[in-house]
C-alpha cells in the first residue's frame, strides 16, 4: 500500500469515528454553519465537537504548517482529506475568513510574532474575522480608499468608514486597509493593519438586502487606537498585501457554492415534482438543466484542484483567481435558479419556518451579490481579457 493510500485508509477510519451524524448531510440553514469566534453559537453539541476534533488535528487548515496549528498536509494529502469529507457528506468544521483570506496573507507577509499570535487561534476557530476594504467611495476603485491612520508614535489613530463588511457585527477582529500617507499616489501610502472590533470607537450597522437579511454591515471608526505591532507587511506597502489577499478571496468566493453545500437540486426536484416509474425526474427539460449543472460543477471542482496544484508549484497565473471567482459565482447563481424552479410553490415561501427546502427565495436573492462582492463580474472579465486572453484593447 502506498503512503497516500495508507493516509486515505487512516483518514477514512478517523472520520468515521469522529464525525458526528448530526454534521453529515447538506447544510439546511445558516444555523448549521460553524463560524467560531469568542461568541460562537453552535446548533448542537455535535457541531462544537466536530470543530474541536478537526482543529486538534489542524484539519480546519490542513495545508498550513504544524508550527502554526495547521495540519501540515501535502497538497495530495489535503485532496484526499477533502474527498473523504465529501464521501461522508461532512459539513465544514469551520467557515472562516481567517482561514480563507487572512491566514495566507499572514503566512506570506506576517512577522513570526504575528503568526504565533493569530494563526493557531484561527485554526481553532477562536477568532472570527471580518474584512475592512470597501468604502462608500472606494469599491472597484479600492485604492481610492480614504480611511486615515494618523501616526501617534507607537500607535495610530484611525478615522473613517468601511462598507459591505461581511459579518462585522459578529466579528472579533478586522483586517483593514488604511491610508498612512495621504500625500503618496493612491496605490502607495496604504497600510494593512489588524485590530479588535471591541476597541473603543468601532461601531457597526447592518445593511438589510432585498432578501430581508444580510451579512453586510457599515463599519465606522472614530479615533480608534491601533497598535503598530499589528501592521502586516511594510508601512505604506499594504497594497501588496491587499492584492495577495484578494486573490485568495476571489478563489474563496468561487468555491463558496461547493463549500456551503446544500441539498442536491435533483433531490429537491424529485421531492417536489416526482419521478417516473424508472426513477427519472418527470420534467425532462428541468432534468436536462440539472444534469448540465452537475456536469459543470464536477468540471469546476477539477479546475479548482488543478489551479490549486499550479499555485502550490508557483505556476498559476495571478489572474486565475478572477476566472475562478467569475465562473464560481455564475455557477452558484445557476444552482439557486434551479433550486427555485425545482422547489415549486415551496420555493416561494418567505416567512414560514416549516419549509423543508429552507429559505430558498431568500438564498436565491442573496446569490445576486456573488457577482458584486470581491470585485464585480465586469471587473473580473476585464482582468481575464487583459491578463489571460491578452485581447487587443483590453
Amino acid at each position: 500500500m502506498s503512503d497516500l493510500e495508507t493516509f486515505r485508509a487512516e483518514t477514512r477510519a478517523w472520520l468515521e469515528a469522529n464525525c458526528p451524524a448530526e454534521v453529515r448531510g447538506p447544510i439546511e440553514s445558516e444555523a448549521d454553519v460553524i463560524w467560531g469566534g469568542r461568541n460562537a453559537v453552535f446548533r448542537t453539541p455535535a457541531h462544537r465537537h466536530w470543530l474541536e476534533r478537526m482543529a486538534e488535528r489542524g484539519w480546519t487548515a490542513p495545508e498550513w504548517p504544524r508550527e502554526y496549528g495547521g495540519g501540515g498536509l501535502s497538497r495530495e494529502e489535503a485532496k484526499v482529506l477533502a474527498k473523504e469529507l465529501r464521501r461522508i457528506q461532512a459539513q465544514p468544521p469551520l467557515q472562516s475568513f481567517g482561514v480563507w483570506m487572512l491566514g495566507p496573507a499572514l503566512l506570506k507577509f506576517g512577522t513570526e510574532e504575528q503568526k504565533q499570535t493569530f494563526l493557531p487561534p484561527i485554526v481553532r476557530g477562536e477568532i472570527r474575522w471580518c474584512q475592512g476594504y470597501s468604502e462608500p467611495g472606494a469599491g472597484s476603485d479600492l485604492a481610492g480608499l480614504q480611511t486615515r491612520a494618523e501616526d501617534r508614535g507607537d500607535h495610530w489613530i484611525v478615522n473613517g468608514q468601511k462598507v459591505w463588511t461581511s459579518y462585522a457585527d459578529k466579528a472579533d477582529w478586522i483586517f483593514c486597509l488604511v491610508r498612512t500617507d495621504p500625500e503618496a499616489p493612491k496605490h502607495l501610502g496604504i497600510s494593512f493593519v489588524l485590530f479588535d472590533m471591541a476597541t473603543p470607537g468601532v461601531t457597526t450597522r447592518p445593511i438589510t438586502l432585498i432578501s430581508g437579511k444580510s451579512p453586510f454591515c457599515e463599519t465606522f471608526f472614530d479615533n480608534v487606537r491601533v497598535e503598530k505591532t499589528n501592521l502586516v507587511g511594510e508601512l505604506n506597502r499594504g497594497w501588496d498585501v491587499a492584492k495577495y489577499l484578494l486573490a485568495h478571496e476571489r478563489t474563496m468566493i468561487g468555491e463558496i457554492g461547493e463549500a456551503m453545500g446544500g441539498r442536491p437540486v435533483g433531490q429537491v426536484a424529485a421531492n417536489s415534482i416526482g419521478v417516473s416509474a424508472d426513477g427519472r425526474l418527470d420534467e425532462p427539460m428541468l432534468r436536462s438543466r440539472i444534469a448540465e449543472l452537475d456536469i459543470d460543477a464536477a468540471a469546476f471542482r477539477l479546475a479548482l484542484e488543478r489551479v490549486g496544484d499550479q499555485t502550490r508549484a508557483r505556476q498559476a497565473h495571478p489572474a486565475m483567481a478572477s476566472m475562478l471567482k467569475y465562473y464560481g459565482s455564475e455557477l452558484n447563481k445557476r444552482r439557486h435558479e434551479l433550486l427555485m424552479a425545482a422547489g415549486g410553490s415551496d420555493a416561494l415561501e418567505w416567512e414560514s419556518e416549516r419549509s423543508r427546502h429552507g429559505s430558498a427565495a431568500r438564498d436565491w436573492l442573496r446569490t445576486k451579490a456573488n457577482s458584486i462582492e470581491g470585485g464585480t463580474s465586469e471587473v473580473q472579465l476585464n482582468i481575464i481579457a487583459k491578463h489571460i486572453l491578452q485581447l487587443p484593447g483590453a
